[in-house]
């Protein structure tokens, strides 16, 4: 039987082959059956304020490493671009800047900020140019309230893997979140990437590794919603005060939600809380290396840092005690599969059914 199989019906099934987690082969699969078609985070729309503006960047650096280019067009569209020259493979964008077009350094190919090709010097004699792959490739790309995201892949919309999430808190004002780099932070873990993602996708651990969240967070309240690409994690609190002020539209009206944990498939955490948001970003650096970055978003200044949204570097590293932990027993000679708590631990059931199905 394959090690991809993973029981539908929690009660019967075990978790993933701790194959997954070791073996180089499945790590390299990954780059191409989960995270290549899948819809990563950007940013903020505010990397390119004006028209002209480009930020170059790098779409998952240290894993898929494509070089990419969010531009802002004179009509104020914003696209991502390839950040490549189709003339010989030259990077074209260095850094962040204001241009009205694309001019490559290597030999002066330029593209206009839409990605088209608009001329070449000492080209006259080259046949059938230029053609469509003189252009520069552009990927899908999805706005949501500023939030930025962009795919490689062909595969499912924007809406399979974040279309749950806008819906249930479309009332909520993005627009304006104000992103707060001296809030963000970076955190390497060593771990497998997946792991990390399995402890966010359970409050089965919070009494016995977070005390500080558990005295903010109602755990017998605690459920968790599962969709086709992404889940819900409902934090009650136990305060009043500690809770999102609903409107009467929000399908929550009248509960005291103290936080929203969405994950989306297969590496975005979006943590929103009465004071903002913050994304957590969970990049594969080495099978048994990760990064994971903290974009802080700010919406009630004056709630920062407090209920379920408090003390986070805290969280951070409890839980990174935790899965390092557990990246050394996996190794073990001793274990190869667990078991669900099928009350508390839907979501690692759901997220390994979905690996599954890539993987296959």
């Amino acid at each position: 039987m394959s090690i991809f199989s993973v029981d539908p019906d929690i009660s019967k099934a075990r978790t993933l082959h701790t194959d997954f987690y070791t073996r180089p082969e499945y790590f390299e699969t990954c780059r191409e059956r989960i995270f290549e078609p899948s819809w990563q985070f950007i940013g903020h729309r505010s990397l390119v304020p004006d028209a002209g503006s480009c930020h170059p960047f790098l779409l998952l650096e240290s894993f898929l490493n494509e070089p990419l280019v969010l531009v802002k067009d004179e009509e104020g569209m914003v696209r991502c671009l390839s950040n490549v020259c189709t003339h010989r493979g030259n990077l074209l964008v260095h850094e962040p800047c204001q241009s009205a077009h694309i001019r490559c350094r290597y030999h002066g190919r330029l593209f206009n900020l839409d990605g088209r090709f608009r001329s070449m010097p000492e080209f006259r004699e080259v046949r059938d140019f230029p053609a469509a792959s003189d252009n520069l490739a552009s990927t899908r790309l999805q706005d949501w309230g500023g939030l930025l995201f962009a795919s490689l892949g062909t595969g499912p919309d924007a809406g399979a893997y974040l279309g749950d999430m806008m819906r249930r808190l479309s009332w909520l004002p993005l627009d304006d979140f104000r992103h707060r780099p001296d809030l963000s932070a970076a955190y390497e873990v060593k771990a497998h990437w997946a792991l990390y993602c399995e402890n966010y996708l359970e409050g089965f651990h919070i009494p016995f590794v977070h005390a500080g969240l558990n005295a903010v967070i109602d755990y017998g309240n605690y459920t968790t919603e599962l969709y086709g690409l992404s889940n819900l994690q409902l934090g009650i609190a136990k305060d009043e005060e500690d809770c999102f002020d609903l409107p009467a539209g929000s399908p929550d009206y009248g509960k005291k939600v103290a936080a929203y944990y969405y994950f989306v498939f297969p590496n975005l955490m979006f943590n929103f809380y009465p004071w903002g948001l913050s994304v957590n970003i969970v990049e594969p650096m080495e099978i048994n290396r990760t990064r994971v970055r903290f974009e802080t978003y700010v919406w009630k200044p004056e709630l920062h840092d407090t209920g379920a949204g408090s003390g986070l570097h805290t969280v951070e590293m409890e839980d990174e005690e935790v899965v390092e932990s557990v990246q050394k027993g996996i190794h073990s000679r001793y274990y190869q599969h667990g078991r669900y708590s099928v009350t508390r631990e839907q979501g690692t059931h759901h997220f390994h059914q979905i690996i599954c199905a890539h993987m296959r």
